[in-house]
């Protein structure tokens, strides 16, 4: 809990591998009024640190077997720990503390220790740490509103398109042509609002970590033909040609990824809903490739290709100031039909869940041209589905 929500006192790690100094650090602190407990190496000081992490570090540089440098080095590199202060304690020159303050510390002081000076820096910290923490709380709360919020509005819209189709097929008394115009009307729009809060109760569901992908092997080209068979009453309602084109070369195995189903067809749903969406005239295209990965990029996983779709349309394209952040949360595009700023950036959010990639190479007045690259998999690599929690950093 933070001090704004229930005062306590400070708990702070000192860490050195001599016991003298501990000692002395304690006395100045303890008379403080801190809580402070005290270990003699750095891997100790990890252990607490993971198991019950402290309000500040005191640590001290030169140490045997892990130095201060390391234990800073490990402290800042695990993801899961909240932001601690760490103080540097070192009887060497300033110079030597570069590297120190370049792998995360946050202060230092000198032997022989100056108790004002130690204090001084201490109470610092402990303030900017306050300050940190309020920060992370209120945005934990915002997320958690929004994402409150956004699901509660779901339950009233989804009544409500329920409702008026009811009414569109003159369930409760017959209607005039007037009003089933009115009400297709009606039925676009909270269809177009519920799009809205269901993706943005996405994005907010992958920003907290909250979002649970189950990973199996699946067919893009069956996915994408999936979906383009939704899609293609919108192309033909428009006059516009939705074509397939999947490269000769690309057998049923090679067009294969890792990933979650339903969330990869969210992707290219809004991809392809997109070029139907801008495209007055024309055509859009989507073909799939396979990209052979050469051997400076082979990873440990041993993943042979990239799976690579490409949506192409004869749109009014993006200028090169959107294109730079199109990707980006809440980043609208200048045109007249621009949504919320979101699809795109849940679509990124989803493929980096997916170790994928996706760009885009537009020219105003020239058209779009969407790429998706999602790694493939060998064909005796399947395996049983599995879950995955956790943030997307």
């Amino acid at each position: 809990m933070s001090f704004a929500e229930s005062p306590r006192t400070p708990r702070l790690l000192a860490v050195d591998d001599t016991t003298d100094n501990l000692i002395l650090l304690e006395a100045i602190l303890e008379d403080e009024g801190y809580d402070i407990h005290c270990v003699t190496d750095g891997m100790s000081a990890l252990w607490q640190v993971e198991s019950q992490p402290p309000d500040l570090i005191l640590l001290d540089v030169m140490m045997p077997g892990m130095d201060g440098y390391e234990v800073t080095r490990r402290i800042r590199q695990n993801p899961n720990l909240p932001f601690i202060p760490i103080v540097l304690i070192t009887a060497h020159d300033e110079s030597n503390l570069v590297e120190g303050l370049d792998l995360g510390a946050d202060d230092f002081v000198r032997k022989p220790i100056n108790p004002d000076e130690l204090l001084a820096r201490v109470r610092s910290l402990l303030r900017l740490k306050r300050s940190i923490d309020l920060q992370t709380q209120m945005a934990k709360r915002q997320e958690d509103f929004v994402m409150r919020l956004t699901h509660d509005l779901r339950t009233p819209l989804v009544a409500a398109d329920r409702m008026l189709h009811l009414f569109q097929k003159e369930t409760f008394c017959p209607i005039s042509p007037d009003m089933q115009e009115a009400i297709a009307v009606m039925i676009r729009s909270n269809d177009s609002l519920l799009q809205m809060v269901n993706t943005l109760l996405e994005v907010y569901r992958y920003d907290a970590g909250y979002k649970t992908l189950t990973f199996s092997i699946c067919d893009l080209r069956n996915i994408i033909q999936e979906v383009m068979g939704e899609l293609q009453p919108i192309a033909n309602e428009k006059k516009l040609r939705l074509v397939f084109e999947p490269n000769d070369h690309t057998s049923d195995a090679s067009a294969k990824v890792r990933g979650d189903r339903l969330e990869l067809r969210r992707v290219f749903t809004n991809l392809i809903g997109n070029a139907l969406k801008f495209t007055a005239q024309g055509q859009v295209v989507v073909s799939l490739a396979e990209q052979q990965i050469s051997s400076m990029e082979q990873t440990e996983e041993h993943i042979p290709s990239w799976v690579k779709v490409e949506v192409q349309d004869t749109g009014p394209g993006i200028s090169p100031d959107d294109q730079r952040m199109i990707f980006e949360r809440f980043r609208q595009g200048k045109g007249k039909r621009s949504g919320s700023g979101l699809g795109l950036y849940l679509s990124r959010r989803i493929l980096e869940a997916h170790q994928g990639k996706i760009s885009v190479v537009s020219e105003p007045g020239r058209g779009s041209v969407f790429s998706v690259q999602l790694p493939g998999v060998l064909p005796e690599a399947a395996q049983p589905s599995r879950a995955y929690h956790g943030r997307y950093y």
